[in-house]
């Protein structure tokens, strides 16, 4: 990664809305101070302690990205799912178990018929967005700024491409694409035990089970959820206002994320 992209990402923090300076970093960011998951996990069978654990200390290896596409993949994600609010050593590693799948050949168990299987679309997803910003910013993608890259991952996201790869977006939809990106993360980022943390899930509740199914009131072993308010930082391009969104949106309420 190039030495401009990389003090780029370093330096992007988001925003405390009340004082609009960067926020600090975390080792457990979100609304619930203090928690963990795993300090739960002697409450939980061998098998599933077992799983947990693995996608805490075991990364899958890279086998199906080429080395380059795996540099444009890192810096693609960081975009799709940014965790500037964490800190390095405790960042969910999401390409690694994307790679995985790809690899083994899993999927979801269906494919829409206008596009191609998983791995030949990410190759081709991949190469278009080289393209683009060759062909845009007279540049690759790893040389933009944090802002070129929002700019032009925004415009695969609104179905609107830049410049440079209209003959792979004929051979493939490219609104499925990026949901095909955007399932691939959220999917891989919310299967961590760190990102349970965040959103305060108590995790596995096998063999000890649930309690308190109603009025939402949290577990003995869960904490309080504490809201704060935050901003993106000011270089990105995907994080409108709801006015924005509703004036501008070409999806309805709940359909494909946006870039942040």
């Amino acid at each position: 990664m190039n030495t401009q992209l990389s003090s780029d990402s370093a330096n992007r923090r988001l925003l405390d809305a009340e004082t609009g300076k960067p926020m600090v970093q975390s080792e457990r960011p979100g609304y619930y101070a203090g928690f963990s998951t795993l300090r739960q996990q002697n409450f939980w069978d061998e098998a599933t302690r077992r799983k947990i654990l693995d996608r805490v200390h075991k990364i899958p290896p890279i086998r199906f990205f080429a080395p380059e596409e795996f540099v444009l993949m890192e810096a693609v994600v960081a975009h799709l799912l940014p965790q500037d609010d964490r800190m390095p050593f405790c960042r969910i590693p999401l390409v690694p178990s994307i790679d995985k799948r790809l690899h083994e050949g899993r999927t979801p168990g269906y494919r829409f018929a206008m596009m191609p299987p998983d791995g030949e679309a990410y190759r081709l997803g991949l190469k278009a967005i080289e393209r683009m910003a060759t062909q845009s910013y007279g540049r690759s993608f790893q040389m933009l700024t944090w802002r070129e890259q929002d700019e032009l991952l925004k415009s695969i996201h609104d179905a609107k491409p830049k410049d440079g790869a209209a003959d792979i977006w004929e051979r493939m939809p490219i609104h499925r694409f990026w949901a095909l990106m955007m399932q691939d993360c959220v999917e891989v980022y919310y299967a961590h035990p760190w990102a349970w943390d965040e959103i305060g899930f108590g995790g596995p509740a096998y063999p000890r089970g649930y309690m308190r199914l109603e009025h939402g009131e949290p577990e003995p072993w869960e904490v309080q959820e504490k809201r704060y308010e935050w901003e993106a930082p000011p270089d990105c391009v995907s994080d409108p206002k709801e006015a924005e969104i509703a004036a501008h949106s070409e999806h309805p309420p709940g359909g494909q994320g946006g870039t942040h």
